[in-house]
């Protein structure tokens, strides 16, 4: 899929949702643990409930390698099931890899190829010999994180940096997510960039739209971790839109009875009809 089609995508659902597929079983309703494969029941179950309001799903791949084989067997369903029935919807393998080239390259097919997502997350942290590889491949997407939503993001991402490499000057001191993003931008096949930005840290998306004015970014954070909609609507935003909002627990747990799915669709049409305002 390419962002033209992904931004017409927002313009006819009129919606820029995206639904975090975090199955945990110890959450999901009781009556499914019965069934062959409760993961895939319940996630099939939220698909077609919602898929007409939201523009993407996102399995959090740490959810389905907890149970070993069985796990993989449930998410390749899942990815399996969206693309032959609703094609129309932008698949993230949120996954976080980022390894040495070749070993990238392993996990970009393993995510592209063997599963066909559309996008994987991955982690910049070894620079652009761990990223290049994603980028490699025609049409696909390499969601990079930037600025992510957790408390322990300032540790490392927030620090000024004295703007050198080794011996050869930069541009002078900045904070580390700028100089990440800034440097990506110069990377082979950069246009096939996106980049993870927490709504938890909407006063920066100024900033970054600054460095980033056309990339889509992925925006987790919104709903049980606290982040605005609208104040990362009003900084972030751009002519293409250019958001994906992430929400997970919010709508898949919205329930834990027979009803889960009638409640997570009742969730997510908030979250659109919110959207939809924002957009006119």
């Amino acid at each position: 899929m390419t962002t033209q089609q992904l931004t017409q995508q927002i313009r006819i659902k009129k919606s820029f949702l995206c639904i975090g597929l975090d199955v945990d079983l110890t959450k999901i309703p009781q009556h499914l643990l019965e069934l062959e494969d409760p993961i895939f029941e319940f996630n099939k179950a939220i698909i077609d409930a919602t898929h007409d309001l939201c523009i993407s799903y996102k399995p959090n791949t740490a959810f389905y390698e907890a149970y070993g084989i069985k796990g993989w067997q449930s998410l390749q369903k899942t990815i399996n099931y969206i693309n032959e029935k609703y094609p129309e919807i932008f698949t993230i393998a949120d996954a976080k890899r980022g390894d040495i080239g070749n070993t990238s390259t392993m996990y970009a097919k393993a995510f592209f190829q063997d599963l066909n997502f559309d996008s994987v997350t991955v982690a910049p942290y070894m620079g652009k010999d761990s990223v290049e590889p994603f980028l490699a491949f025609n049409d696909k997407h390499t969601i990079m994180l930037a600025l992510t939503s957790n408390e322990g993001a300032f540790d490392f991402q927030t620090l000024q940096t004295n703007g050198t490499r080794g011996e050869a000057e930069l541009s002078g001191a900045k904070e580390l997510y700028k100089q990440v993003l800034e440097t990506s931008k110069t990377w082979k096949n950069a246009q096939n960039l996106m980049y993870v930005v927490g709504a938890t840290k909407a006063e920066y998306f100024t900033e970054i739209r600054k460095i980033v004015p056309d990339s889509f970014l992925l925006v987790p954070g919104v709903g049980a971790q606290g982040g605005s909609l609208s104040e990362v609507c009003k900084y972030g935003m751009n002519t293409n839109i250019g958001l994906l909002i992430n929400s997970s627990r919010g709508i898949i747990y919205a329930s834990n009875g027979t009803d889960f799915a009638e409640k997570a669709r009742e969730e997510a049409l908030k979250m659109q009809q919110e959207m939809q305002q924002i957009l006119k």
